[in-house]
């Protein structure tokens, strides 16, 4: 079974919600900030970074939507992968991260969204199918995620539906693929349902939108709230070792000790 609204059946407080967001979207995109904006990019250091090696795994990066979503491919030498935050829409879109994965001779295990946000999820549907691979996300996050169809026809993406979860995840859960193992962290304060997958062996963490470089997620979207964003920022990733690599939900990567020492919204 999946779920889904069709636009016709948006109650009062799901147009509440979509005309908030579309207000937030227009006005900044996820709290990337003008520092980030404003840098120089090199375009061979660019491409480079897009994949990834830590240790024996392998992280490849695609920019999805008009948002500019990153969307993570983690693998390594079992060929066993996760994708994280499928943003992907558009055909091209889908062809790119297809080849890729055909390419390099991949099983995807899981897919995992961050957090509930449309620009994270538009491309779930066309994953869960196209890989036979079970979706799980944390359950807080299910009143968001069930407007998702709402949500994308306010945005000008065509009416969808989106699959259930196969899991809900919590606080303290493993994810085991391949020889990787890593721990889900609960951070509500961007959106109900936030998680982080935090890999200690390869010392890196992914955030999704809660932490960016020089900034933090946004707040004012339907269940943010600045004051547990920032309460969980501090509690649970500044206690992470100063090395750990920070993969976040738009933008370049960072570090936690970076964010300690520059971040103006956690000093």
């Amino acid at each position: 079974m999946k779920c889904g609204f069709t636009f016709t059946s948006i109650s009062v407080t799901s147009i509440y919600l979509i005309f908030t967001s579309i207000f937030v979207v227009l006005t900044a995109c996820n709290s990337i900030s003008d520092h980030q904006m404003k840098k120089k990019v090199n375009l061979k250091e660019y491409i480079a970074k897009l994949t990834t090696n830590k240790n024996d795994m392998t992280i490849k990066t695609f920019h999805f939507n008009f948002l500019q979503v990153n969307t993570y491919v983690v693998y390594d030498e079992t060929k066993e992968a996760v994708i994280i935050d499928p943003g992907n829409q558009m055909e091209k879109e889908n062809d790119s991260l297809v080849a890729f994965i055909a390419k390099e001779g991949l099983k995807v295990k899981y897919i995992l969204n961050t957090h509930p946000h449309i620009d994270h999820i538009l491309g779930n549907s066309f994953c869960v199918k196209t890989f036979g691979a079970p979706l799980w996300i944390h359950e807080a996050g299910i009143p968001i995620y069930n407007n998702a169809s709402a949500y994308g026809v306010a945005f000008g993406f065509d009416a969808a539906e989106y699959p259930v979860a196969d899991r809900y995840l919590k606080e303290g859960d493993e994810i085991v693929f391949g020889h990787q193992k890593w721990e889900v962290i609960y951070t509500p304060g961007h959106a109900d349902g936030s998680v982080c997958f935090l890999d200690r062996q390869n010392n890196l963490i992914f955030v999704g939108d809660v932490l960016f470089e020089g900034s933090i997620g946004r707040a004012d979207l339907p269940t943010g709230n600045a004051e547990v964003l920032i309460k969980n920022i501090k509690e649970k990733l500044m206690t992470l070792e100063e090395e750990t690599v920070v993969y976040c939900g738009h933008g370049d990567c960072t570090t936690i000790g970076k964010e300690k020492k520059q971040n103006p919204y956690i000093n």
